[in-house]
Order: structure tokens, then sequence, then C-alpha cells
């Protein structure tokens, strides 16, 4: 045991790796079509089967020359035009320009073009206010941007919105992914209540799966949500059975305590196997990892703010895995000065919420209000987490901390 570690709570580095280490990705493709492939892992690299641009095009709107020609006279006459689509086609008489737009291919000898702005038209023709131009002025050489059979993505990428027109432009209609790992998720407790439901003393309502819903399905896994389950045994065991015959993972909130009517513990004993019970976090302490007969567990705590920090700590990365994705990386840490105070006592490692900013050149970061585990009004007004360290107590202003800037599920 380190230096900062905690009798009976283990280290939230040690807690990752056992999870990690515990599963295998679930390897099973398919072909999809492009515009259903975003949030899917790539099963194969792709190559660029051509070369982007494909052909020498114009950067700007204007004309198209011969420098030669633009060296002996700084009127030339206009020969033709090329667009778009619509390439100039036919011979290009000496000492004369093409009209050429954005995007358009270059003509056969033209060796630059010059922009619109630089030029005025004249009754002789286009008048050039710029003669002194370098070869490949304003034109996009054939494959600027990909040259055939570049390695444009690896196997194991996630697919973003950023990559689908970037594929698209190579012409491919067709990606193959590995199947999105399915997740099995429900809320326990008696005292949870459906929206739209009326609340009787001392009830609340079901915000956790709302929560798990959304971070699931955008993680880029398919969400089975069961639904609330009362704090019943039977009930319980019979859900569990139920969501390992569904899922690959199976997700609870609430029922990890070790109140009188926690129960999840106990099932799971009975029909699977814990790895591990209580993490050195707050807020999260009571989060538990095992597996089931046919899937793995995750327990989350019934707290909003705690079942949040700890699917997004320990859950996605092991989705990461399960789904096949290699290109996983850790949320980016950077260090930032205090313009509040955050309390802390030792013993865990703290995931406080904060809002930071820029001033003066410097990252700076202030607290969101109330830290408590069940005020997610905190979460909904955050940008980033006040990461303090296991060992360290409270920190006051001017102080420099490591905050963690949301990744894309969280936003």
């Amino acid at each position: 045991m380190g230096c900062c570690d905690t009798p009976g709570l283990m280290p939230i580095k040690d807690a990752l790796e056992k999870m990690l280490s515990s599963v295998e990705p679930k390897l099973t493709s398919k072909s999809t079509p492009l515009e259903h492939a975003t949030g899917y892992v790539l099963a194969e690299d792709i190559l660029s089967p051509l070369f982007v641009p494909p052909f020498d095009n114009s950067a700007m709107d204007g004309y198209a020359v011969r420098r030669s020609d633009l060296a002996r006279n700084n009127v030339l006459p206009l020969a033709g035009k090329s667009f778009a689509g619509q390439p100039f086609d036919g011979e290009w008489p000496e000492g004369t320009c093409i009209r050429i737009m954005t995007g358009a291919k270059i003509p056969d000898q033209c060796d630059a073009v010059i922009m619109q702005e630089d030029t005025t038209v004249t009754d002789e023709g286009i008048q050039f206010n710029k003669t002194d131009v370098k070869p490949g002025n304003n034109i996009r050489p054939t494959g600027d941007d990909i040259s055939k059979g570049d390695l444009v993505l690896k196997k194991g990428s996630r697919l973003t919105p950023r990559d689908i027109p970037m594929i698209a432009s190579l012409g491919v209609s067709h990606v193959s992914v590995f199947e999105k790992p399915k997740v099995a998720f429900f809320s326990t407790g008696d005292e949870l209540r459906k929206l739209g439901e009326s609340l009787e003393e001392g009830q609340i309502y079901d915000s956790n799966r709302y929560g798990l819903k959304v971070l699931v399905e955008k993680f880029g896994c398919e969400g089975i949500d069961l639904g609330v389950i009362p704090d019943i045994p039977e009930k319980l065991k019979e859900t569990f059975l139920n969501a390992q015959d569904l899922a690959d993972v199976v997700i609870t909130s609430g029922g990890v305590s070790v109140g009188e009517a926690d129960y999840t513990k106990d099932i799971l004993e009975e029909i699977g196997e814990i790895g591990f019970w209580k993490i050195a976090i707050k807020p999260g302490k009571p989060f538990a990892f095992g597996k089931l007969e046919d899937a793995i567990f995750c327990g989350l705590p019934g707290n909003p703010v705690s079942a949040a920090i700890t699917n997004y700590v320990f859950v996605q990365p092991l989705l990461a895995k399960l789904s096949g994705e290699t290109e996983w990386t850790a949320p980016v840490s950077l260090p930032a000065i205090t313009k509040s105070a955050f309390k802390k006592k030792t013993g865990r490692t703290d995931y406080q919420r904060g809002v930071f900013s820029v001033e003066n050149g410097q990252l700076v970061v202030e607290t969101t209000g109330n830290q408590s585990s069940g005020a997610f009004r905190s979460m909904s007004l955050a940008n980033c987490f006040v990461v303090l360290e296991q060992d360290r107590g409270r920190v006051e202003v001017g102080e420099t901390v490591q905050i963690e800037l949301f990744k894309s599920t969280l936003y």
C-alpha cells in the first residue's frame, strides 16, 4: 500500500488497470453505410483509393494565367471560363487569360491563378495589378490533401463527425466497423419514480437512467433501458439474469452501498463475482465492478453526480476497450490557478466541478458551488473537473490545481 492509499479503498489507477485487464474487445464486424457510421469503431484501416483533390484546382475566384504571358503584358484578353464541374475545354491562345472559380480544374499550361481582387476589368481585357507572382500561386495541386494509398484512418479509431466528410471525399460509401457493445442499465430503489408520475412523501424522480442513456449512446454503444427496479431481492435477481442475456455490459445505479436495502452485492456474489468494491474517489466511493455469467457488471452509486463521474472515469474506458477502440485517450489535463477555495480532506482523489477560463493569458478555474454528490446543478454549470490529489487537503485561492477538460461525451 502506498503512502497515500486509504485502507479498504482501491486507488483509481489500480481500479482502472484491473478493469481493463479483465476484458477483451468484442471484435464482431459488419459493413455499414457511411451516413450511419458516426460513433462506430473501424474494423480495418482506411486507405485512400484516390488523390484528394483528384486534379489541380483553383484556391480562389480569379484568373488562370501563364506567367510568361503576364511578364510580357499586364492586360490579357479573356479566352474562356473554367467553373467547378465545367472545366475549360478548347485551345488557349497565347497572351490571354481564363476566368476561373474556386475548385475549378486548372487549365493545361496554367502556372498561376491571380485572385480577382488583384485585377481590373477593362475594355482591352483583364488588367493585372500584380505581375510578380510565384509559380503555383493559388493552385491546389493534385493530392494536396491526401495521396492515393495514404493511411487516412487506423483500425480501432472511433469515427467522429470530423471523419465522415473526409471519408466521403474518397468516394467510400460503406465502412467496416465493429458491432457496438450492448449496455443494459437500470436504477434500483423504492424511492424512485419515473418522470410524469406524482411524488409522494419521501420519493424522488429517477434522473440517473436519463444521464446513463445519453452517456452510453453518445459514447457509441447500444443502450438498453430496463427501467426502475424495486428493492426486492427476487425482482433484482430476475432483472440481472435478463440483463446479462440482452447485453455485454450491465450497469446499475444505486444499491451498491451498505444499507439494509442494498441487495446488489449479495445477488452479484450469488450469480457472478465481485472484482472490487469501493474506490478512493470522491464522489463515487461505492463503485463496484465484477462479472455475471455472461456479462460485465458495473455498479454505480445512486447519487446522481457520483453516478455520472464514475461512469465517466471508469465505465467509458472499459467500453472503449470492449468496442475495439485503440485510439482512446484520457481527458486533457492542464494546470490552472484557483479563483475560489476548494474544500477537501485527504484520503480520496476528489473530482470537483469547476468552470475554467483564460485571464491575461493564464488558465484560471473557480468552483460551481455546491459540491454535494446529490447536487447535479454543479455538473450542469461546469466545463471541467478540478482533480484534487488523494493526499491533498483544502485548496486556497491562488493555488495551482489540475483540471480535466470535459470530453465530448459530456457536451
